[in-house]
């Protein structure tokens, strides 16, 4: 067996290891942060549980940093209180981005780990098959309940030669999402393998696993080698350790190859990770922010890159810089050996470890500025300026720019690639992880007044009628759904109150209209739903009266969020279809239940759309039925269903 399948195997519940059948598999972990997780854990609460049923369940304060109001510290309380009344450990303010603390602090190879981030795939780079999922999906699995999803395809991606000094392991993934793109991912976990790999550490593989998710993958996953047991050895947990290694004569769905000795440099073009060219064709333009941090780029090893470029050096006088450690781990090791004196010594500034711009929190550039940074998205408008030209690139193309002023190839940089070392043993500090109580009887959930109950849904109705009240082209990702500015992250855990700046990216007039209309549906292009995990992506068009999305295709968390809210994805299977609905016309879905029913059957879902008959598909899975019958996901199992 390859890799995946030795973990699923292991983990499952039901189902068989066959692309593209449904199986369940068993949670060992979960983690949340607090811009998902708020919501979460109300459903967690929803559901009746006392206490979760995993392995280890972690609840991380990582995005919503800025208290400018009492929205964001009302959450965390909540958040804290609510962990400790049901068992769940709580990563404080300041301990750091949840990828970076997991990773180094809870990763075991072998387990399965459930997070409420599209991101969660980090702790891949150490054998775990780490996959993203909605808030619902999560706070099932705290219950105890299995995870759902579609066996996917096994792609290797099989890594070769050496990766010439400055090149580093961003430019390999930017390299995969040039090949692949935004939706080459899609219904596959990447397995990665080679000789190239024995060059590559742990937070290397984590920056690789963590963007692979911008290809739209299930997940990634590395071995867990020699190279792992270093990495574990150094953070005091060599007995958390095992060997991981896929079979000799393993067999894969698909097979890619890198020779990492071909590569040079890559930068992500606005404003999509895999508008991906050569940095050597770019260099020259003149940059004004450069941002280095966020859960791709924020390890020790990125920042010893970055520090020994920036020594002795500083700033150019045009740029903005901003550095953001991923963990409190290693903000004290850059502390203790003088990097971090270093980096200020060069005019950087140095942010909280957390997510911060990487997420819109802060440093959003200026008005049509040019901003480099080492994040995984660069989506138009998610950097809080939506006239800016956001590049994602590695530290030390970063590095090198921040010095000379403009884009920089760092192969052309005199310094060339500078030496650091791991310590062998790092000063673990677990000091701001508060471990669950054993008795929570005492313990009292505190909740602020901004926090509103989960919006409730209903089972569809007979007929289900109204306009198409907006219609959207291809890659629409939940940040054009749902902002998530630094002034809207405040209200993650008020619908009502975010339902209000839904789609607005896109069309300013839609949360109006959909409210006078009642409701209705949105029509959409390829990839609808590309991007973040929030689920608030589905649950303020469930506000809203949103009934079904009509799409040519849809982004893997997006859709299962859809339907855990009783919302229709719904698949154009005529392209012509999709180019002749207009805004404004009348869509109706006759016999919706019955509809629902056969659609678990193969059939197809009939739709009218200004009066013309469209034939759409609903692929779904006996259990999906039922949960869409229910009226969404919450529905279903409190009702009894697993």
């Amino acid at each position: 067996m390859n890799i995946v399948e030795k973990v699923i195997s292991s983990h499952l519940v039901s189902g068989e290891m066959k692309a593209g059948s449904e199986i369940a598999i068993k949670i060992d972990h979960t983690l949340t942060q607090d811009s998902t997780g708020t919501m979460a854990y109300l459903q967690l609460e929803a559901m009746g549980i006392d206490r979760v049923k995993t392995k280890r369940s972690v609840a991380y304060v990582d995005h919503n940093m800025l208290q400018a109001g009492p929205e964001n510290a009302d959450d965390h309380k909540y958040l804290q209180t609510v962990a400790a009344k049901h068992g769940v450990w709580f990563s404080r303010p300041g301990n750091g981005i949840c990828h970076q603390v997991q990773l180094e602090r809870f990763s075991i190879p072998g387990e399965t780990l459930l997070g409420s981030d599209s991101h969660t795939p980090t702790c891949g780079a150490a054998g775990m098959l780490a996959i993203g999922a909605g808030g619902l999906d999560v706070a099932v699995a705290m219950a105890g309940g299995p995870y759902y999803l579609t066996m996917p395809k096994v792609c290797r991606v099989v890594l070769t030669g050496r990766l010439h000094p400055m090149v580093a392991a961003k430019d390999i993934i930017l390299e995969l999402l040039r090949r692949v793109g935004v939706k080459g991912g899609v219904g596959k976990i990447f397995e990665y393998y080679g000789e190239g790999l024995m060059d590559l550490s742990v937070p290397e593989r984590a920056t690789i696993a963590n963007m692979g998710a911008e290809t739209g993958a299930t997940t990634s996953i590395f071995p867990s080698d020699r190279k792992t047991r270093e990495f574990f050895a150094a953070r005091g947990r060599a007995g958390d350790w095992r060997e991981l290694l896929a079979d000799p004569d393993a067999e894969y769905d698909e097979e890619i190859t890198i020779d990492l000795s071909s590569l040079h440099p890559l930068a992500a073009q606005p404003s999509s990770p895999d508008n991906v060219t050569e940095v050597s064709k770019i260099a020259g333009m003149q940059v004004d922010q450069i941002c280095i941090g966020s859960c791709t780029n924020s390890s020790f090893c990125d920042m010893m890159r970055v520090a020994g470029i920036l020594a002795g050096k500083r700033v150019a006088p045009n740029v903005s810089l901003t550095i953001s450690p991923g963990s409190r781990q290693v903000l004290k090791a850059l502390a203790a050996n003088g990097a971090l004196a270093k980096l200020i010594a060069a005019g950087a500034r140095i942010l909280e470890c957390a997510c911060g711009p990487c997420i819109g929190m802060g440093q959003a550039p200026a008005t049509g500025a040019v901003s480099l940074r080492t994040f995984n998205r660069n989506f138009y408008g998610r950097s809080g300026t939506p006239s800016a030209s956001v590049y994602i690139v590695s530290p030390e193309t970063a590095a090198v720019s921040a010095v000379t002023g403009h884009i920089t190839d760092p192969e052309t940089w005199d310094g060339g690639e500078p030496p650091y070392r791991v310590p062998e043993l790092f000063d673990i500090d677990d000091g701001l992880l508060i471990k669950p109580l054993k008795d929570t009887s005492k313990v009292e959930v505190v909740r602020g007044p901004n926090i509103k109950p989960v919006p409730k849904t209903a089972p569809p109705a007979e007929t289900l009628s109204g306009s198409a009240l907006i219609k959207l082209g291809d890659n629409i990702t939940t940040d054009h759904i749902m902002p998530s500015n630094a002034k809207l992250l405040p209200y993650r855990s008020n619908i009502p109150y975010l339902a209000d700046y839904c789609l607005t990216p896109c069309d300013e007039g839609f949360p109006a209209r959909a409210k006078a209309a009642g409701g209705g549906f949105i029509v959409a292009g390829e990839n609808y739903g590309q991007g973040s995990s929030r689920e608030h992506a589905a649950l303020a068009p469930l506000y809203l009266g949103i009934k079904a999305v009509l799409a040519k295709s849809f982004a893997r968390i997006h859709r299962a969020n859809l339907m855990n809210n009783g919302i229709l994805p719904l698949v154009f299977t005529s392209e012509a279809d999709y180019d002749a609905a207009a805004a404004g016309e009348e869509i109706i879905i006759p016999s919706a239940p019955e509809q629902i029913r056969s659609a678990a059957e193969g059939k197809p879902v009939k739709v009218t759309i200004g009066g013309r008959e469209t034939e759409t598909t609903l692929d779904i899975t006996p259990r999906q039925r039922d949960i869409l019958l229910a009226g969404g996901l919450l529905n279903y199992v409190r009702d009894g269903g697993v």
